[in-house]
């Protein structure tokens, strides 16, 4: 199994910075795309920012220019940076793996954390 650890998060003032960590654990996996989701009271989990084994990036327009994702493939781990932070970010932040275990699987599964508050309020 892929278990996700995430650390991080927490209450910051708006125009405050924190950054959310998450560490992938176990063994006989192979991790494609690394990211981290979202969900605030009463509405779907979106996409943030993920990133895959490559590098390449994808972001949600609404947090373009504030929030950069960064992995370490050799750790198997990602981490969100953000910056410039609104009240509207204010929600559960789910670190996710998109991985194929074992590592011979012909498809990718969907690997969760178990999610980090951040909660955006003066």
């Amino acid at each position: 199994q892929v278990q996700l650890v995430e650390s991080g998060g927490g209450l910051v003032q708006p125009g405050g910075s924190l950054r959310l960590s998450c560490a992938a654990s176990g063994s006989g996996f192979s991790i494609n795309t690394m990211g981290w989701y979202r969900q605030a009271p009463g509405k779907q989990r979106e996409l943030v920012a993920a990133i895959t084994s490559s590098g390449s990036t994808n972001a949600a327009d609404s947090v373009k220019g504030r929030f950069a994702i960064s992995r370490d493939n050799a750790n198997d781990s990602v981490e969100l940076r953000m910056s410039s932070l609104k009240p509207e970010d204010t929600a559960v932040y789910y670190c996710n793996a998109r991985a194929k275990f074992p590592f011979w699987s012909p498809r990718d599964e969907d690997y969760w954390g178990q999610g980090t508050q951040v909660t955006v309020s003066s």
